[in-house]
């Protein structure tokens, strides 16, 4: 099948895990532990991760689903995959706990070490964001369905960047990245795909994230932001690639709407 029969089925998987996501939520009660790498999985986590897990898989029994509440599949049988299922049920565990409603569902469809198809749902909004290779972006909310385009400037344009950064980042982190930092604006927003989208429609010129994230992180992502028109790379301007190494862990990373811009020169390298 091609993954543009998928789409709506997988729409309504990450809708349904993502209203269990908000029932906890609002409910203000739910289990927290730590994991083994220090970061955070709570009861909405893993609710989730069991909706999506066995839905994708009744959906597509003879694709493999890799989510990031059980991604302790050895590299020798995931090497094999020429397509998967790339899920972080709930991305934005801290945005959750700490209750400022950022955070989202994410499903995204890899084939051939790059995504092909990417879902990110908002549950406190209700908005989806989702693209299929070849087919755009697209951005679906209570008022209707939009295609969506991330904003093209130029060097000519000599822009004021608008640069989308967390909440749970120190901004300087990022600032010290660009050459002209006094010619940025920053845009606060937790949760990664949440960034991502906010490029994707042009709402932000880019999102660069210094730190560990996952790869099931920017799966959906990167598929929803090239439709659009930008890039997902690494700090070489190099694109990020799936399931290529035994980590899972991607580079610290930048998202641009804009492929027109020299980013080679308006970053310092360091």
């Amino acid at each position: 099948m091609k993954p543009e029969e998928y789409v709506e089925q997988a729409i309504s998987i990450a809708i349904e895990a993502g209203e269990a996501i908000k029932g906890i939520y609002l409910e203000g009660s739910f289990d927290k532990e730590v994991k083994s790498d220090n970061t955070p999985v709570t009861s909405a986590d893993i609710a989730a991760h069991e909706i999506i897990s066995s839905q994708l898989s009744s959906l597509t029994p003879e694709i493999p689903v890799l989510s990031e509440e059980d991604a302790d599949i050895p590299f020798s049988e995931r090497a094999d995959w020429q397509r998967y299922w790339l899920v972080d049920p709930l991305d934005g565990t801290g945005e959750f706990i700490a209750g400022s409603g950022d955070f989202s569902v994410i499903i995204a469809l890899v084939e051939h070490n790059r995504p092909i198809m990417g879902i990110v749902y908002v549950p406190m909004t209700g908005v989806v964001y989702y693209a299929v290779a070849g087919l755009g972006a697209y951005k679906r909310s209570s008022k209707g369905e939009v295609r969506i385009a991330s904003k093209q400037l130029t060097k000519d344009d000599e822009p004021c960047l608008r640069l989308a950064v967390s909440r749970r980042q120190d901004p300087q982190s990022v600032l010290k990245l660009f050459n002209h930092p006094k010619h940025c604006e920053l845009v606060v927003l937790g949760g990664a795909a949440l960034k991502s989208c906010l490029v994707a429609e042009g709402r932000a010129d880019c999102y660069v994230r210094i730190g560990p994230t996952g790869e099931w992180d920017t799966g959906a992502a990167q598929i929803i932001i090239e439709e659009a028109g930008g890039q997902v790379m690494d700090l070489e301007l190099q694109p990020l690639s799936y399931n290529e190494r035994e980590s899972l862990e991607n580079p610290n990373f930048i998202v641009v709407g804009s492929t027109h811009l020299p980013w080679d020169e308006l970053l310092t390298g360091e």
